[in-house]
């Protein structure tokens, strides 16, 4: 066993974002990701125009999954107040940025997360839900596919896989079951076809320390059997790579697979990704208000560069606009090959 991977198995010795953010920095790469993003011709990164505020209202969950890169589960108690939501919706109101991606943890499990969205729609803001799909089948949330509908709400499903040992390998038994009655649940208002203008988007990440395979092919292949094995139909397939952050981090520490899928993502650089990293688009909101230049640096606890303002209770667009983005060895996640990212392959 190497030294990194000795260092990295003692007691709890990922419990804190900075004992990640030094497991990364002690792995014997060939290059940091500033390196690569350089010899791209990319480097300082910058962002360009924000189009989508990302809010995490907490990390409250309903399921407890291998490969989560949030480390949410049921008995965390990080919840984003209503008063922090408020400070999200000031901040939409005196900008045009058209859309509001809102996760968790389940985010719809936060008392007032149909507020935040009833008031993001009322500001004409496209929202995106991001839904694991079993939280509809939870006690008071049988309603939820028709407030979706009312609301115009983008689901963006996560679903390991279409057939149901993959899912509940990564997700526990019974995750499959229940997620493919949410799916249909959600074809009875209209979601996943085309004509109702109700978008459902299905997300996947590998089983393992691989990249993602192609997004296109692979999005037939889920329509068509998808629909063959249970009559479900969906709009597009997100194809994302597993972060080395967290939860799988530590799965990766534990299974021997850390430093080998690191030198996957960084012989797997695609420097054609650059131009559409989420980092460049996105500005993350976390549970507290902090900001992060995307939802893997929140999760890591990189906040935005120094002199932009890191709260969104002081959100200025103006100063937010020239910093720098933050980045680290966990970016070459959302570099390697098609790229990656919350809207699945870049290129």
């Amino acid at each position: 066993m190497s030294r990194v991977l000795s260092l990295a198995s003692r007691d709890a010795p990922l419990a804190s974002t900075s004992a990640q953010r030094a497991l990364l920095a002690r792995l014997p790469l060939a290059r940091d990701f500033d390196r690569a993003a350089a010899a791209a011709g990319a480097w300082p990164l910058i962002p360009s125009a924000v189009t989508t505020l990302q809010i995490n209202v907490g990390k409250l969950c309903n399921q407890t999954c291998r490969h989560c890169h949030v480390d949410a589960g049921p008995d965390r108690r990080e919840i984003m107040s209503r008063e922090t939501m408020a400070l999200c919706v000031r901040a939409l109101a005196s900008t045009g940025i058209p859309a509001v991606d809102i996760t968790g943890g389940a985010p719809e499990l936060n008392p007032d997360f149909r507020w935040l969205v009833t008031e993001a729609t009322a500001l004409g803001r496209h929202v995106m839900d991001r839904c694991n799909l079993t939280v509809l089948l939870t006690a008071g949330q049988a309603d939820l596919p028709e407030f979706f509908a009312r609301h115009h709400v983008e689901v963006v499903a996560s679903l390991p896989h279409y057939r149901a040992a993959n899912t509940d390998t990564q997700r526990g038994d019974g995750v499959y079951e229940k997620s493919i009655a949410a799916l249909k649940r959600l074809n009875a208002v209209g979601y996943g076809d085309a004509r109702s203008g109700l978008r459902l988007v299905l997300v996947t990440n590998p089983v393992g320390a691989y990249l993602p395979p192609a997004q296109a092919s692979l999005e037939a292949d889920w329509k068509r059997e998808l629909l063959r094995l249970h009559g479900i139909t969906f709009d597009a397939l997100y194809c994302i790579t597993n972060m080395p952050i967290s939860r799988y981090l530590e799965w990766l520490v534990e299974s021997g697979h850390l430093e080998p899928y690191m030198e996957r993502l960084v012989s797997a650089f695609n420097p054609a990704t650059m131009a559409g990293l989420m980092c460049r688009t996105t500005l993350s909101v976390g549970w507290d208000g902090r900001l992060y230049d995307c939802d893997f640096n929140q999760m890591l606890d990189l906040e935005v560069d120094a002199g932009a303002p890191r709260h969104i209770r002081d959100f200025d667009p103006d100063r937010l606009a020239g910093r720098r983005i933050v980045v680290g060895r966990h970016c070459f996640g959302c570099t390697a090959g098609a790229g990656s990212g919350c809207g699945g392959s870049i290129k």
